[in-house]
C-alpha cells in the first residue's frame, strides 16, 4: 500500500463528507481546506486528496447515477453518508484517474471498514466491482499491481 496515497484518500473521504452535510454554500476548496489542515500531508499527497474531491465535486451527478445504476436496492441518497463518499470517490479513481482497479477497490473496502460499518466492507466491494466490470475497467496487469506514486 502506498502511505501517501492512502493518507490521501483519508483525508479526501473526510473533506467529501464534510462536504456532504455542509451548508450549500460552502465552496469544496473551502471545505477541503478546513480538513486537509488537521492531516500531516507533504505536497503531493495533498494534491492528491485534492484532486479527489475537486474531482467528486465536478462529477457528482454522473457518479451518482452510474453508482444508483449499479447499487442493487440502494439509491444513492438512502446509503449511509460515509459509504456514499467512499463510493463517490472511488468511482471517481477508476474512472477518471487511471488507477488500477484492484488497488481503488481494496483501498476503498479498507476506507468503509475503518470509519463505517460493519457491512460496509462487502458493499463498497461489490458496488464498485459491478461498476469497474459494467464500466470495462480491466484488471491490473499481473506484471504491476502497484499504483503510481503521489
Amino acid at each position: 500500500m502506498n502511505v501517501g496515497r492512502h493518507r490521501s484518500r483519508q483525508a479526501a473521504l473526510q473533506a467529501l463528507y464534510a462536504a456532504d452535510l455542509a451548508p450549500d454554500e460552502a465552496s469544496p476548496e473551502e471545505v477541503f481546506e478546513g480538513v486537509a489542515d488537521h492531516f500531516e500531508l507533504p505536497g503531493g499527497a495533498r494534491d492528491f486528496a485534492w484532486k479527489l474531491v475537486e474531482g467528486v465535486a465536478s462529477q457528482r451527478r454522473a457518479l451518482d447515477g452510474l453508482l444508483d445504476q449499479v447499487s442493487s436496492n440502494w439509491r444513492i441518497d438512502r446509503m449511509a453518508v460515509v459509504d456514499r463518499n467512499v463510493l463517490r470517490m472511488a468511482a471517481y479513481e477508476l474512472l477518471h484517474l487511471g488507477t488500477p482497479r484492484e488497488v481503488v477497490i481494496d483501498e476503498a473496502v479498507e476506507l468503509a471498514r475503518r470509519f463505517s460499518g460493519d457491512r460496509s466492507p462487502a458493499f463498497v466491494n461489490g458496488v464498485l466491482d459491478a461498476l469497474a466490470r459494467r464500466e470495462g475497467s480491466p484488471d491490473p496487469s499481473p506484471s504491476d499491481p502497484t499504483e503510481p506514486e503521489a
